[in-house]
């Protein structure tokens, strides 16, 4: 079973209110079994909200405004989500502060990259 974020699914469901559907993504999973998730909506983070990037260790708003518990709440849940349906692969959002893998944004709002991973990788 293949964990995917629900935005690359079409899901409009990102920050900004609105999905990242993926035509190359959508042919990979053709036939197979997936379970989509956005872990920031599943830890009550509505949408569309205010980007938010990891600073420290902590999930901030440009405004300061600390999301961490609802990143860490969301990412419990698609834990469970994980082993409830025995997940093996996942395809998840690039850059995400809950999703991303390898690259993230640096947390001063200036679409700067740096190594890192969200919270859920």
């Amino acid at each position: 079973m293949i964990l995917v974020s629900a935005c690359l699914l079409g899901e409009k469901c990102r920050f900004d209110g609105q999905g990242k559907n993926s035509p190359k993504i959508s042919q990979f999973l053709e036939g197979k079994a997936y379970v989509g998730v956005c872990p920031e909506v599943a830890g009550g983070l509505g949408t569309p909200r205010p980007p938010a990037e990891i600073v420290g260790e902590r999930v901030l708003r440009a405004d300061g405004t600390d999301v961490t518990r609802a990143f860490k709440t969301g990412v419990d849940l698609t834990l469970k989500i994980v082993d409830e349906f025995q997940i093996d692969q996942a395809v998840l959002k690039a850059r995400s502060p809950s999703c991303g893998c390898g690259k993230i944004y640096n947390g001063e709002f200036s679409r700067t990259l740096i190594d890192g991973d969200g919270l859920l990788t």
